[in-house]
């Protein structure tokens, strides 16, 4: 995408924003409130505000290759400190999806030096012999994400009586899954 591709697609998105309500940017600058921490892969065909059809504000988002949840992620650690400490989200939301390309280099035997380490994070939550459905070791995934999370450091500490909630994207078809 060109600079000017992505300017003129920012305008669009401003004026379409500011048509509807003149003083949404204003009440954007004071802050933020969001409702949800998501937890979300980072593939470009899944982004959680878009897919979900929340407005700006309304999540608080940690991306990173196949949705996991680790306590050695200073990036997630932070985050999730963050969102529980400071924003008092009120749902965590993992959300994983079909077509992962981070679990099909886990079940594939993908061994790239520069992937390597994460690959053997997302494996560990996937069954021992890859025999199942992608789509099914992607739920797979998520269901274990939820209880990393309900282990992690962060979340005991800070994270009682916050709902945790597991959601499949269906890349093929555009729907939102929630499968706990």
């Amino acid at each position: 995408m060109s600079k000017q591709i992505m300017a003129d697609n920012n305008q669009g998105f401003v004026n379409s924003i500011l048509k509807e309500d003149p003083h949404y940017f204003e009440r954007l600058k004071e802050g933020q409130s969001p409702e949800y921490f998501v937890i979300a892969c980072s593939d470009s065909r899944v982004s959680p505000s878009i897919v979900a059809n929340m407005p700006l504000g309304s999540m608080f988002v940690h991306r990173n290759i196949a949705n996991q949840v680790t306590d050695d992620d200073a990036s997630l650690n932070a985050s999730l400190y963050y969102a529980l400490k400071h924003l008092k989200v009120k749902k965590i939301v993992i959300k994983g999806h079909t077509s992962c390309g981070g679990i099909t280099a886990a079940c594939s035997g993908n061994n790239e030096k520069e992937l390597k380490s994460w690959i053997s994070k997302i494996k560990k939550g996937l069954p021992e012999t890859c025999n199942l459905s992608e789509q099914e070791h992607s739920r797979q995934n998520i269901l274990q994400q939820i209880e990393n999370l309900k282990s992690h450091p962060v979340y005991k500490k800070y994270g009682e009586g916050i709902e945790v909630i597991g959601c499949l994207f269906h890349v093929e078809t555009g729907k939102l899954e929630r499968i706990n």
